[in-house]
């Protein structure tokens, strides 16, 4: 039997403007919407988004930065920083991703689906508690961990970020806690330039942050060797209640702004690993939202490649997990469990 997936859109997110020529343009997420009526119509379970409240937004950020970001509603466009513009309804956007992310831990941890994909922007991984960065207002995996954590009583937590950029938000304001465990894989040259193999974690989160840059001459089927050599003993040995997925598609080879060699298949195979390994460990159910990824064709490519990957019957076995380029990723491998081997999750 195939898994109920639900899915969040709404066109309110295409409201956030950005101007013309930035890459974070509402067509990176209309042309994710176009495919699912393509190729999707009618396949989940819909869910319009609302807009999260106050006190919820201040789980994570201070309540200063979520009242700079309701002032833009008086302008018709402003920067909230150097690289993010926003327009008058950015904050509704804004608001409703976050809101999004909270109805699917709801949705999860009440048993109404397995998965749930929030479709939206802006994205926010890259968002600090106190401030707006890298296209990010607020950040929504960071809200939903926090909501999940005080709603629901959740134990352990596993964020996954597979976009190309480094969730520098999402690494620091878990970077102290050893209830969200924070996995990254990125591409050190590119913006925030953060997120090395030392990057590990403080106090009782020390070995609880485990990021990975790669190299940008991996394929597909490096990535899916790689992810599957660090997920298959971090499942085991962390044990994760709920799993979060920063799902940025900009690995993609023909993204603008990534400088990597992904196609949509990457994305197919890391979604079913991912299904698969949480399927295995009891069903442990699965929150993805949509963050980096700015060229719309590949955008809605690799999401429907997500999409399918969440609700086909193939079983892993069928992929191929071999290497192309099998000295580099035992490299990588080596670096990562010599790193992390000594924390204990890992072995």
């Amino acid at each position: 039997m195939r898994p109920i997936v639900a899915v969040v859109r709404d066109d309110r997110f295409l409201d956030h403007k950005t101007g013309h020529a930035h890459p974070e343009s509402p067509a990176r997420l209309s042309s994710i919407y176009r495919m699912l009526d393509r190729s999707f119509k009618g396949a989940f379970l819909p869910v319009t988004p609302e807009p999260a409240a106050m006190d919820r937004l201040e789980l994570v950020h201070t309540a200063g930065h979520v009242k700079k970001i309701l002032k833009t509603a008086d302008q018709k466009i402003t920067s909230m920083a150097p690289d993010t513009p926003v327009s008058s309804q950015s904050y509704l956007a804004a608001w409703l991703a976050a809101g999004a992310c909270m109805q699917g831990v709801d949705y999860l941890m009440q048993g109404t689906c397995r998965t749930f994909f929030a479709l939206v922007r802006p994205p926010g991984h890259h968002a600090l508690p106190d401030r707006t960065t890298g296209f990010c207002l607020l950040n929504n995996l960071a809200i939903a961990a926090r909501y999940a954590q005080k709603q629901y009583n959740t134990g352990k937590i596993l964020i996954i970020d597979w976009d190309v950029h480094h969730g520098n938000g999402l690494n620091d304001i878990f970077y102290r806690d050893d209830d969200v465990y924070y996995f990254s894989t990125h591409d050190l040259m590119l913006f925030p330039y953060s997120g090395d193999f030392t990057d590990a974690g403080e106090e009782k989160g020390l070995g609880f942050t485990l990021n990975v840059p790669l190299p940008r001459l991996l394929v597909d089927e490096d990535v899916a060797a790689l992810y599957q050599a660090i997920l298959t003993p971090l499942f085991a040995g962390y044990k994760p209640d709920l799993v979060l997925i920063a799902a940025g598609f900009d690995a993609h080879k023909d993204d603008p702004l990534g400088r990597s060699a992904w196609t949509e298949k990457a994305y197919f195979t890391l979604a079913l690993l991912i299904r698969r390994l949480a399927e295995a460990s009891g069903g442990i159910p699965l929150l993805l939202s949509l963050e980096g990824g700015y060229d719309p064709g590949a955008n809605a490519a690799s999401a429907g490649a997500v999409l399918e990957a969440l609700t086909t019957d193939k079983p892993l076995e069928d992929l191929d997990l071999t290497p192309a380029h099998p000295g580099q990723i035992a490299e990588l491998l080596e670096t990562v469990f010599t790193t992390h081997r000594s924390y204990g999750v890992l072995s």
